[in-house]
């Protein structure tokens, strides 16, 4: 009797799930047919057609996010491969665990410049852990498994496979698979993707006794390693005041008294004046990047700093350390947790830091018959009170949703490292996906949203009732903004007064569309965010209203602009 045959299609599929996969974004082409083939007979993964490629590598971006799990996105060769590079740049600069899987050409194919034949390996090369070219079906098996440990192991980020249509055809006795499936995978080369260095953690322990002004910067690391409950353990016992990056918000619950804000260029003025004086730094799984720092020259002039990552190539790559500790920052937290840690004398210190966020407290702006984004942020902070999942896409609304939501079980989905336009929407669509039962809203600006507007569609298909915001102002307002300040208000290329009409595109896609134009309308915001539908909503802004405060790019916090969040440049530190 012959034996049972499976293809590589189905062999891919089969690891998938075997691996925990349960939905995956995708767009259909010529070289993916054979996936797609087995797709619609394999009723154990549900599969979300995106309206781009583009859109699919969010959407799964934005449900690795929200459920910590590795997002799946599936594209076919050549414009469909190379539509998904944005997304899996984007998730190459926030440490997401995505897992890209591209179509190509047979493998007599290769080389020849066939149809859609683009060498999406070495495209994706510098944005990726690694990738792969599958050019035999009996690795298949191990490559699925091995990619999908690599992208949720050590510092998570993005895995690539690309599969010839040959092999996905090509079929493997159903025995032989079973073989080559091997559930325990042994990657000798790869344990951990990183060499521990624990060595240091007593010299922290003592420097954080002798400290008189420690500080706690907490980055998206401490989400990534599933360390929150450690982390606001360490914060309670030392009573360390903490601030944070943009996408380490909400580890620690924003409506604390030792939490300061956000950190960086345009953080709160009490997060950024506490680096000029703060004595000591204690850096938890963030790489003190540019929009943190400014000038790395005046940046903490007088800390020394501890710095803890899982990443060791993050050491000492931007900015010198006293102390550096490589590894899982759940296991050094317990570690640190497990023992008596002593903190020296801050009283005076923590007594000056809430004095400042008294002072230097964030301002609505009121300006009669004109809806300000604060304001409307505000109001949606009072309605979800930190229960909800809130993405943004770039620009000002990602830095005013930042500022003015109050982030408590680490709730935000936006893109940090790559600044990418566009993300909102569908990361808001994957991650409704990933929690069906949470309320997800999208806060997004005029220009942003129109670069994957099509993955509105999705909304209708599958009934995910996401509410998408949209912050519009008529302006690129971020790049307005700079201009406004730094280029004599040259608002070159940066007017969108010839916007269409949101209303008659969410009738388009099949969903309610709102407007709202002033403050009587945001009485409406409450029946919004608790409906079981997906709504666009219009909110028509003040056009030039910017984000405030801010530290001008390589500057110090010694230059910050706007205080109070309103536009008193001149007021004197």
């Amino acid at each position: 009797m012959e034996k049972e045959k499976i293809n590589g299609a189905r062999v891919l599929l089969e690891c998938l799930y075997r691996l925990g996969v349960k939905d995956i974004f995708g767009y259909p082409g010529g070289s993916v047919i054979p996936i797609y083939d087995e797709l619609y007979s394999f009723s154990k993964i549900n599969h979300y057609l995106a309206r781009h490629e583009q859109g699919a590598s969010h959407e799964a971006d934005g449900y690795a996010r929200a459920s910590g799990k590795v997002g799946v996105c599936i594209a076919t060769s050549g414009p469909g491969a190379t539509n998904l590079v944005t997304g899996i740049m984007t998730a190459y600069m926030d440490s997401i665990p995505l897992l890209a899987i591209t179509g190509q050409v047979n493998r007599s194919m290769l080389g020849k410049d066939s149809f859609q034949e683009t060498d999406i390996v070495n495209i994706t090369l510098p944005i990726t852990k690694t990738n792969y070219q599958v050019m035999s079906i009996e690795d298949l098996p191990r490559i699925v498994k091995e990619a999908y440990h690599i992208a949720k192991s050590g510092r998570p980020g993005p895995v690539l496979i690309d599969i010839p249509r040959d092999i996905q055809l090509e079929e493997i006795e159903k025995e032989r698979f079973e073989e080559l499936y091997v559930e325990n995978l042994n990657l000798e080369s790869y344990k951990k993707g990183y060499v521990e260095n624990l060595k240091y953690l007593e010299k922290a322990l003592k420097m954080i006794k002798e400290s008189k002004k420690p500080l706690i910067i907490s980055g998206a690391g401490v989400i990534h390693s599933k360390a929150v409950n450690e982390f606001r353990e360490f914060v309670n016992k030392t009573q360390i005041p903490v601030t944070s990056t943009l996408l380490g918000l909400g580890a620690f619950p924003g409506d604390e008294k030792l939490f300061l804000g956000m950190l960086g260029m345009h953080g709160t003025a009490p997060a950024n004046l506490a680096t000029l004086e703060a004595d000591l730094i204690i850096g938890m799984g963030f790489r003190f990047d540019d929009r943190i720092t400014g000038n790395i020259n005046k940046f903490c002039p007088n800390a020394k700093i501890i710095h803890i990552d899982i990443d060791p190539s993050e050491i000492e790559k931007n900015i010198r350390v006293d102390v550096p500790i490589v590894s899982d920052l759940k296991k050094v937290l317990k570690l640190l947790n497990e023992k008596k840690i002593e903190v020296g004398n801050i009283k005076e210190w923590t007594n000056k830091l809430e004095n400042l966020k008294e002072k230097y407290s964030l301002i609505i702006p009121d300006k009669k018959g004109v809806l300000t984004p604060q304001k409307v942020l505000k109001n949606i902070d009072k309605i979800i009170k930190g229960d909800a999942i809130v993405t943004t896409d770039v620009g000002q609304h990602q830095m005013w949703s930042a500022l003015h939501l109050t982030f408590k079980n680490y709730s935000l989905i936006s893109s940090g490292g790559g600044g990418t336009m566009g993300f909102g929407l569908p990361s808001a669509i994957g991650a409704q996906v990933a929690c069906p039962n949470k309320k997800v809203l999208a806060i997004v600006g005029d220009g942003g949203i129109q670069m994957n507007i099509q993955e509105l569609m999705l909304l209708k298909k599958y009934n995910l009732p996401v509410k998408v915001f949209i912050m519009n102002n008529s302006y690129l307002g971020m790049v307005r903004q700079w201009q406004e300040l730094f280029h004599e208000k040259r608002y070159s290329s940066v007017n969108l007064d010839d916007n269409p009409d949101f209303m008659l595109l969410a009738q388009a896609y099949g969903i309610k569309g709102i407007t709202l134009k002033n403050e009587m309308d945001l009485e409406k915001l409450k029946e919004i965010i608790e409906s079981d539908e997906p709504v666009l909503v219009n909110c028509i802004v003040d056009s030039e209203e910017n984000v405030y405060p801010m530290i001008p790019a390589g500057k110090s916090v010694e230059d910050m602009m706007g205080m109070r969040g309103v536009k008193d440049y001149d007021e004197n530190i």
